[in-house]
């Protein structure tokens, strides 16, 4: 993966991004997906914020090395800390867990004035994010899931406006599955939830085995709760 060919995995987060806008990439790494947006182009100018000093300095070699200093910008930060209000039209965070995104976005929320898209990818634990959207009236436009290089990946994309009319009354299922992916049902998505199915039926099996303590209780439950939704989704 570099500058010129990207995972199919972030083509899919570039592709969601608003045509021609000032983005920040945050946790940009390499700083691969801005280069490439830019060259490709899907935007007119880039902040790719880093907050560890390898990949920040991986990705101001990066910069330096396509000759795009003059249109992306590297910054050493945490998460939002790196733009100010109104100074990019979209944000991409892709690659890490949703709790973690989910933290990035409550933090520096106050950065998300003038924003009009989110375009996020988390690698686990997408539902954390959905919530977050919801109790901030950020509304899903859209939802994509891909297997890239034998895992499976879900995008989240949104923008300000009612974050419930795309759940249709089933807030509880559209949280877990995608409000969105589980309309659609798609090969990629049936694949995803069989897996998710099967372990959670194995670790109710398991809790059920002997005396459960009251947090193994609730988290029986919990997961009995998710298979019958699970289940509900994929009839």
């Amino acid at each position: 993966m570099n500058e010129l060919k990207l995972s199919k995995r972030l083509e899919e987060v570039v592709k969601s991004i608003i045509p021609k806008s000032m983005i920040a990439d945050i946790g940009s790494d390499h700083a691969y997906l801005p280069c490439y947006a830019y060259l490709n182009g899907y935007i007119k100018g880039a902040i790719a914020g880093e907050i560890t000093d390898g990949p920040f300095q991986s990705a101001r070699e990066q910069v330096k090395k396509t000759d795009l200093e003059h249109v992306i910008e590297v910054r050493k930060g945490n998460g939002l800390a790196v733009i100010s209000p109104n100074e990019v039209d979209c944000i991409t965070i892709a690659g890490m867990g949703g709790s973690l995104i989910r933290t990035i976005l409550e933090e520096g929320k106050e950065k998300l004035e003038g924003v009009k898209r989110l375009v996020l990818q988390p690698n686990i634990g997408a539902s954390n994010i959905r919530k977050w959207l919801i109790d901030h009236q950020w509304a899903i436009i859209d939802e994509k899931v891909l297997e890239d290089d034998g895992r499976i990946y879900e995008i989240i994309v949104a923008e300000k406006g009612n974050p419930l009319d795309v759940y249709g009354g089933n807030v509880e299922a559209g949280l877990l599955l995608g409000p969105i992916l589980m309309k659609r049902k798609s090969d990629v998505f049936k694949k995803k939830w069989n897996h998710e199915l099967k372990h959670a039926e194995q670790i109710v099996a398991q809790l059920s085995q002997g005396a459960v303590s009251s947090e193994g209780k609730v988290k029986k439950e919990r997961f009995e709760k998710d298979i019958v939704l699970i289940k509900e989704a994929l009839k």
